[in-house]
């Protein structure tokens, strides 16, 4: 099978990758790397059906080959991050739903019907106070999110291009709303909870918790993550639906703190920081964000095999070993950066 990946040395395309890559499958990631990370991929390079593409996708002069080429096509390119959504607030915009639109019609000009899987987010549930969030529930956008509410937006119209072009054009394809997912790869550096959590944790640093804490989420291994958006493409693109990606295990980001600070043996402190500080612009967080997951199971028998203890454990340990790798050249890093 050919699998084209828009996004794929992100946290998550990568793992997708590498997932299509292990059973023979030629795989193409096209990553502008503005989020993305070359390193993420470095292992895949160097089989010999993984092609990678730095490119822009609002540019890229490739698209319609590869369109043309793919047999089933992941879009998961992206401004992500809430420290990017709002210092990019116009980019956030332009490229989520051009990219999107773009891909569409490089797909219908092709004459080809790859089975596309365009990935969505929860935040399209926005403020809402209900503890379960499923895919019949009309959707919601609230400026008291601030420019962080583009986000949203731009997922939203990205929802609407497909299920339109599924329409009009017969493009089987499959909305995924992902729900907060976490794992090997992940960065802290814009944003994710879980990675800054877990480096403050085995450094021994203040456990900063945004906000009062009190605000919930659900969190799902990207390997979890991976597998379900693999099923969902063989047994769901044809019917045009939306479906909740993630994990119905709801916990505070309070309770996330705590648990990481126990898995870790540590004695960081937690210390709770205004939204205004974090980011420099304040706004009301979601409060609740916890999925629904009926329809994923009842139409690929989905699963989970990775629990939020087993996802810690192991993000705590490669934690440990980076940091004493950088201990261990610490010295000639200093003089290398004072140079």
């Amino acid at each position: 099978m050919h699998v084209l990946i828009t996004g794929g040395a992100g946290f998550i395309g990568s793992h997708v990758a590498q997932r299509h890559l292990a059973r023979g499958d030629k795989v193409h990631v096209v990553d502008d790397l503005s989020t993305g990370n070359r390193a993420n991929i470095q292992l895949l390079e160097g089989y010999p059906n993984f092609r990678f593409d730095h490119a822009d996708m609002l540019v890229w002069d490739g698209l319609e080959r590869a369109a043309a080429w793919a047999d089933r096509i992941y879009h998961l390119a992206a401004v992500v991050g809430v420290y990017r959504v709002i210092a990019e607030p116009t980019r956030v915009l332009a490229t989520n739903i051009a990219a999107c639109e773009r891909l569409l019609r490089a797909v219908t000009a092709s004459g080809w019907k790859p089975h596309v899987v365009i990935a969505s987010s929860s935040e399209v549930y926005g403020h809402r106070l209900e503890s379960e969030l499923h895919e019949q529930m009309d959707l919601s956008v609230s400026t008291r999110a601030g420019t962080r509410w583009n986000y949203s937006v731009s997922k939203i119209a990205d929802e609407a291009l497909g299920l339109s072009y599924a329409q009009k054009f017969d493009i089987p394809t499959v909305i995924a709303r992902l729900f907060n997912t976490t794992g090997p790869r992940q960065t802290g550096r814009y944003g994710m909870v879980v990675p800054r959590f877990v480096e403050q944790a085995v450094k021994g640093e203040e456990i900063t918790v945004y906000g009062d804490g009190l605000q919930t989420r659900s969190f799902c291994d990207v390997r979890d993550t991976s597998r379900a958006l693999d099923m969902l493409a063989t047994k769901a693109t044809a019917e045009g639906l939306v479906v909740n990606v993630g994990n119905d295990r709801e916990i505070s980001v309070n309770d996330l703190a705590e648990l990481v600070r126990e898995r870790a043996g540590s004695d960081s402190i937690i210390q709770h920081v205004p939204y205004v500080t974090a980011y420099g612009e304040d706004f009301e967080d979601i409060r609740r964000r916890r999925p629904v997951l009926d329809r994923l199971r009842k139409l690929t028998g989905f699963e989970h095999e990775h629990t939020l203890e087993d996802t810690l454990d192991e993000l705590i340990r490669t934690s440990r070993e980076q940091q004493s790798r950088e201990n261990g050249h610490g010295h000639r890093s200093m003089v290398c950066h004072q140079s």
